[in-house]
């Protein structure tokens, strides 16, 4: 029995649909021996997957990075995610896919001969952010960037991801800024945004960040709002006099933080354009 998941909640493994304690892959699998493989996670209001297609483009994007065989084509994601919602009998949650390349001798290269694709799916109950969390904003520190430089994969190789969050934990923070050679990167699971002068700031969309599905819709509610969106290289010390910051991620939608390294960000409270961004983001999901 995995400790506090029910051992009845049923899983999506290579197939079929099993119970979660009794869903098994080899010791062979290369994701479970080199993290060879990509995941997605996407948030579910009321029944309803929220940019699912954005999320399923990234997972096609992913795939082809990592040059595994799709396994399904997007009729059969979108069936695969409804069948899991269905069986979960929850409203709210977050839908868990996982690819690997699958098994085979150990060997760092590519097997040369074709495996079939590991493909894992489950559903999880999640909270949305509560509405202190929303009012009060979060804390985080700034870090150095040490992961790879292929972070525009949405790899499951996560232990530099796992260590910076572990510094946020330590610190007790909610999380952690990191910077590679002077400029921001992103959080340890989450895009972050800055605001200056009245204008909405994120680092570029290249091989140093993951561009979070809500990358490109802070943008759509930037413009809507009619808030001035530029991506960029951003410095610490830009980052450091920031007026506001926020970050976004699936779980954690758009939060504001309001005090990074111990000091105050602008007014060391939730900022307009993060309240005009996040009715923005409301608006979005209260649609679906």
């Amino acid at each position: 029995m995995i400790p506090g998941v029910p051992g009845e909640s049923q899983v999506f493994l290579n197939g079929e649909f099993v119970r979660i304690d009794e869903a098994k892959i080899s010791v062979l699998d290369r994701g479970f021996i080199f993290g060879d493989g990509i995941y997605e996670v996407v948030p579910v209001y009321r029944g309803n997957a929220f940019r699912m297609a954005e999320h399923l483009d990234r997972l096609d994007r992913s795939l082809a990075a990592l040059r595994i065989a799709q396994p399904f084509d997007r009729a059969g994601w979108i069936d695969l995610i409804e069948q899991l919602l269905a069986r979960s009998n929850l409203d709210t949650c977050i839908v868990y896919l996982q690819v690997t390349r699958g098994v085979a001798k150990r060997d760092h290269q590519f097997p040369a001969e074709p495996v079939k694709p590991t493909v894992f799916g489950m559903v999880s109950a999640w909270a949305p952010p509560s509405a202190a969390a929303r009012a009060q904003g979060l804390s985080a520190i700034t870090i150095p960037d040490e992961r790879w430089l292929h972070c525009e994969i949405k790899s499951v190789s996560l232990l530099g991801n796992v260590l910076a969050k572990q510094q946020a934990v330590d610190a007790h923070v909610d999380e952690v800024l990191q910077f590679r050679d002077g400029f921001l990167t992103e959080g340890s699971s989450t895009n972050i945004w800055v605001v200056s002068g009245g204008k909405l700031l994120a680092p570029p969309k290249n091989n140093l960040i993951l561009e979070g599905i809500r990358y490109g819709l802070m943008g759509e509610l930037a413009a809507e709002a009619g808030i001035p969106f530029e991506a960029r290289r951003i410095t610490q010390d830009e980052v450091a006099q920031a007026d506001e910051l926020m970050l976004s991620s699936a779980t954690k939608e758009v939060l504001a933080i309001v005090s990074l390294d111990g000091r105050p960000v602008g007014s060391g409270k939730p900022g307009p354009v993060f309240a005009q961004l996040r009715a923005g983001y409301d608006a979005r999901i209260a649609a679906l």
